[in-house]
């Protein structure tokens, strides 16, 4: 081989590594700096993340991307090892995945509530029942229309144990029943479209109400302090995916998620939340002594 082929061959592999290099240096920035959150709709669609997470970002140097699905398809994510940790809110699946080894932990976040929100003239006469159980055995006695969100997520899964508590489980094979398939914002912009009922964590219906103009809230209390009921009771964890679900698992920085998420200080601005705008607790932070 002449000196000019060992030159460029010598060129190639040196181009080669550096290549090697740059890649792997990306990838393990990118891995150090960026936490994906897969979460339910309603932590997005409150407003509550873009509040609160700049704070997160900028004392870690890091970039949180936010999987905004379902609780069933946020566990199905950390299941698969594509989600680094996740903010969800269904008790017994939670439990289940810790069981089976796709979680390192489950840690109390915060909670809100469940209301049941309807058509202002109110077909099935449910305004100010004070259990959820009672006031959707009238909806379906009645045949009013009602707007599931069937998608698997917590609030769909909380919507099935009222159903199963008020001693049935309607089915899209009854004429006024809906399984949408959908978030919690196309649920409501439906259930408004069409007069519907439908369950709605309190947040996500109070910040997109100037924009549901035949809604209003019919079951829960004007806040969750008069929320009566139990079974709407809402609580959220935070579950930090096991790292040896794949090798882009970034746990070192999940973890640093955990403690800040769980401080008195972000819990804090969780208990903030919404005040200004709506003059009540959208959601609550038991970490911090209100």
């Amino acid at each position: 081989m002449s000196r000019l082929a060992h030159s460029f061959v010598r060129t190639g592999i040196w181009m080669a590594l550096l290549l090697i290099a740059t890649a792997t240096g990306c990838r393990y920035s990118k891995q150090s700096h960026t936490l994906r959150l897969a979460t339910t709709t309603s932590t997005e669609n409150s407003g509550l993340l873009k509040t609160i997470l700049p704070s997160f970002e900028a004392e870690n140097g890091a970039r949180v991307e936010v999987i905004a699905v379902g609780t069933g398809q946020a566990l199905a994510l950390g299941e698969a090892g594509d989600a680094d940790i996740l903010l969800v809110h269904a008790p017994e699946r939670e439990q289940e995945f810790i069981s089976a080894g796709h979680g390192t932990g489950r840690h109390n976040v915060m909670y809100n509530d469940f209301v049941i929100v309807g058509p202002r003239y109110d077909p099935a006469d449910i305004r100010n029942v004070s259990r959820a159980a009672e006031a959707m055995a009238a909806i379906a006695t009645t045949g009013a229309s009602w707007a599931s969100r069937g998608d698997d997520s917590g609030t769909h899964i909380k919507e099935r144990s009222l159903w199963m508590e008020a001693g049935m489980l309607p089915s899209t094979s009854e004429r006024w029943y809906f399984s949408l398939g959908q978030g919690m914002g196309a649920t409501l912009n439906y259930a408004n479209e069409t007069e519907a009922y439908t369950l709605t964590d309190r947040g996500t219906y109070l910040s997109q109400s100037e924009h549901l103009p035949f809604l209003e809230l019919m079951v829960g209390g004007e806040n969750i302090s008069a929320n009566v009921d139990p079974a709407l009771y809402n609580p959220y964890v935070i579950i930090p995916v096991h790292p040896e679900k794949n090798d882009g698992i970034n746990h070192k920085i999940a973890l640093k998620f955990v403690d800040w998420i769980t401080s008195p200080e972000t819990g804090a601005d969780i208990a903030a939340f919404g005040i200004e705008q709506f003059g009540q607790h959208l959601f609550r932070a038991p970490q911090y002594q209100q």
